[in-house]
């Protein structure tokens, strides 16, 4: 995915690329995670990661995708190393 950063296909920061079985159940207003490019860590990978469920994920991705801010992306990104590092929300 790094790869696919540096081809321009994915942000750094974003929400992550959606599964076609996850879009297919979107409602109207899930639709709006996908106003930008996919990521590598986002709002709700260093909000709980698999901790959270569907709607909160959802929730937190749209909520990045309307805040989002060069301070906002600092934050995420300083939060995923030891969210990664610590293992949270991974299982």
């Amino acid at each position: 995915q790094l790869v696919n950063v540096l081809l321009g296909d994915m942000l750094l920061i974003g929400p992550r690329p959606a599964l076609p079985e996850e879009v297919a159940v979107y409602t109207l207003r899930q639709f709006k995670r996908l106003d930008t490019t996919p990521g590598l860590t986002g709002l709700w990978q260093v909000s709980g990661r698999a901790d959270t469920t569907f709607e909160e994920q959802m929730t937190l991705d749209i909520r990045y995708v309307e805040e989002r801010s060069l301070w906002m992306d600092l934050q995420i990104l300083i939060a995923t190393v030891p969210t990664v590092l610590m293992g949270k929300g991974a299982y």
